[in-house]
């Protein structure tokens, strides 16, 4: 007995210190991971052994890893996350926004996504705020974009992925995007297995999958302290002129900046044979098609257009797969970029299989989707949108010799989201671009680039409806303007009019509804000068809106280049404006005489067939005139000696 008695008591001893000790162990490795993983769950970090939390500097990205038998897959920039959208991946990126940034993670959710089998969470610091964040109409825009895609024939297949888009915001998860075949496009640039500790330099360099798949759920939010004015919302620090705009063009007719193909073409050679062609042509007096007065030089056009008619062959990369790539959108805001995807891709006349025959090349892809599909709402940053067109055009330098021939001179773009000058800058640098957002300060390259028009196209199946307006006689109202309050340029334009002068129907936001929409369209119908103040960006569908419902339409955006400079004569059918003149608005408009209203008016119902979409393309309409102004464009830079 004495001796159990001695047994026990040193065994208890021993135990004490031995409990002690491991709760002292436990304390510390709390303590720790609770300093290092300042997102994460320290306790579920020594609980479960699976876990191996660690933290890796690089240009202040934070790196979480937890170890995993599963697939390494990077999703870059992602600032929403559902763990659900997660069940094959052990790699999570998280952007925690520039500067004050703070990103909201539960410990809950670190834990369903451990469970799920994601073995790392990554925070990038790397924010590109030189732009605004998404344009406020893209609200709206998400609302119809279920019934885009349902009234689109071709778009059957994605249809089932995308019809859960809610309204006003709500957005499609990673796993739903991933079903419609938005990543993994390049399979030779998709090696991901093992990725190496510097995440933050060879993550960028890696596949489209494991760098632009973003989840787009609403379990994370993110918060900005301290937030900046975005360049969206101060007026410009330098302003070109519309006179000064004509100059440009003009010099760089004269003089090309484009640089000499590599090897010249056959191709080549006739696109340069053609600008001898289109300048000593004849002189033409009088056209039966084209109304002479709103065009800069109609000989010149009228040369060019049937040239280009005879001439012009387009090759379309195969490249891509929806709903980025190939996959146009053919109604609302951004509804000319769909238009023309569709129209040119389904051409017989121009369009070539074999790309030897080819004058210019097509790069289809649509800047509205690769926005809804990649980016992540509220997160200011778009470098993986821009990362992903840099990693298309270095796939289509390596997979075929046109590219690199011309340094993308030849190549052109057609893209009418407001970030699309960003999202091309540097590696489509010297390519065509055909841009709604046509601003001379954010890249936009007079001479070379085409200002496209932005229309607001309400029914896919019948985009004409609603076309026309009342007779000049016909119209009592003076100046309308109808719309929200984006950029800082609008409310000017309310605190000096709304509510000012009976003559002078400036508006705010029209309520929602149908009967508040019919109502926009009479006004605009019934109006003689139709306001078209910038928004966030220098370009607005007001533009083609007033000549679509025969409204002079008066242009407020400094540093815009209207659509089709290179061709039309804007100032026989408009009245463009500089922003310091909103406080002489009325003065300006009711100091124009009639006999220039009227003819301001007939050359907006002129001028209207130019701005016009149909299901089948006619001569002179916005298909032809935009791949006219892009053909046109390229005659007049290309150099071959």
């Amino acid at each position: 007995m004495e001796l159990l008695n001695g047994f026990k008591n040193p065994f208890r001893s021993e135990h004490k210190r031995w409990v002690f000790l491991v709760g002292l162990v436990a304390i510390s490795h709390l303590l720790f991971q609770s300093f290092l993983l300042p997102y994460g769950n320290a306790l579920r970090s020594l609980l479960l052994p699976g876990i191996d939390g660690s933290i890796e500097g690089n240009y202040g990205n934070v790196v979480s890893r937890v170890r995993s038998g599963s697939k390494s897959v990077v999703v870059r920039n992602t600032l929403t996350i559902n763990g659900s959208d997660f069940s094959t991946r052990d790699v999570i990126l998280f952007n925690g926004g520039n500067g004050g940034g703070d990103v909201g993670i539960s410990s809950r959710k670190i834990g369903d996504w451990v469970e799920k089998g994601v073995s790392k969470v990554i925070f990038d610091g790397n924010v590109d705020d030189d732009y605004a964040s998404e344009n406020g109409e893209d609200l709206n825009e998400n609302a119809v974009l279920e019934e885009v895609i349902r009234d689109q024939d071709n778009y059957v297949n994605a249809t089932s992925r995308i019809e859960q888009v809610a309204k006003h915001g709500r957005e499609v998860s990673t796993g739903e995007l991933r079903d419609v075949n938005t990543t993994s496009q390049y399979p030779a640039l998709s090696s991901m297995a093992n990725p190496t500790p510097n995440a933050g330099s060879s993550f960028r360099s890696a596949s489209l999958q494991s760098d632009h798949t973003v989840s787009k759920s609403n379990s994370l939010m993110v918060v900005k302290q301290g937030k900046k004015k975005m360049r969206c919302e101060m007026p410009p620090k330098t302003v070109t002129t519309i006179d000064e705009m004509n100059r440009i063009l003009l010099r760089h007719r004269r003089s090309s900046r484009a640089m000499r193909p590599r090897r010249s073409s056959i191709r080549d050679q006739e696109i340069f044979a053609a600008k001898s062609r289109i300048e000593n042509g004849p002189v033409i007096t009088n056209d039966q098609d084209l109304y002479a007065p709103v065009f800069r030089n109609v000989s010149l056009f009228k040369r060019s257009y049937e040239l280009m008619e005879r001439i012009l062959k387009v090759y379309v990369y195969k490249d891509g797969k929806k709903p980025i790539f190939h996959l146009p959108i053919l109604k609302g805001l951004y509804a000319s970029e769909g238009w023309f995807m569709k129209l040119m891709q389904g051409n017989k006349h121009f369009v070539v299989k074999d790309p030897r025959r080819a004058h210019l090349f097509y790069m289809p892809f649509s800047s509205r989707m690769l926005e809804y599909t990649l980016y992540v709402r509220n997160s200011h940053n778009r470098t993986n949108l821009r990362q992903f067109l840099k990693d298309y055009t270095e796939t289509i330098s390596a997979k075929y010799p046109y590219f690199n021939r011309t340094d993308g001179a030849d190549h052109f773009l057609v893209a009418c989201h407001d970030w699309a000058p960003y999202e091309t800058r540097h590696h489509m640098e010297h390519c065509i671009k055909a841009l709604c957002n046509a601003d001379v300060t954010a890249g936009f390259k007079i001479g070379r680039d085409v200002s496209l028009p932005e229309t607001y196209v309400r029914s896919a199946r019948n985009p004409l409806r609603d076309l026309g307006g009342k007779p000049a006689s016909q119209r009592h109202i003076l100046a309308f303007y109808a719309g929200s309050m984006h950029g800082y340029l609008r409310p000017i334009l309310l605190k000096h009019w709304k509510d000012k002068d009976a003559d002078m129907r400036i508006l705010g936001p029209m309520p929602p509804g149908v009967a508040s929409k019919m109502n926009y369209i009479q006004h605009m119908k019934s109006t003689k000068y139709c306001i078209c103040p910038k928004g966030y960006e220098v370009n607005s569908p007001r533009v083609v809106e007033s000549i679509f419902y025969e409204c002079v339409p008066v242009i407020i955006s400094d540093n815009f280049v209207p659509p089709f400079f290179e061709v039309l004569d804007w100032g026989a059918f408009s009245i463009i404006l500089a922003e310091k003149d909103i406080p002489n608005l009325k003065d300006i408009l009711t100091s124009i005489p009639q006999e220039r209203y009227l003819a301001l008016q007939l050359g907006v119902r002129k001028v209207q067939r130019h701005f016009l979409w149909h299901a089948k393309p006619e001569r002179y309409d916005l298909f032809h005139m935009t791949l006219h102004s892009i053909w046109y464009n390229r005659v007049y830079q290309i150099k071959l000696r």
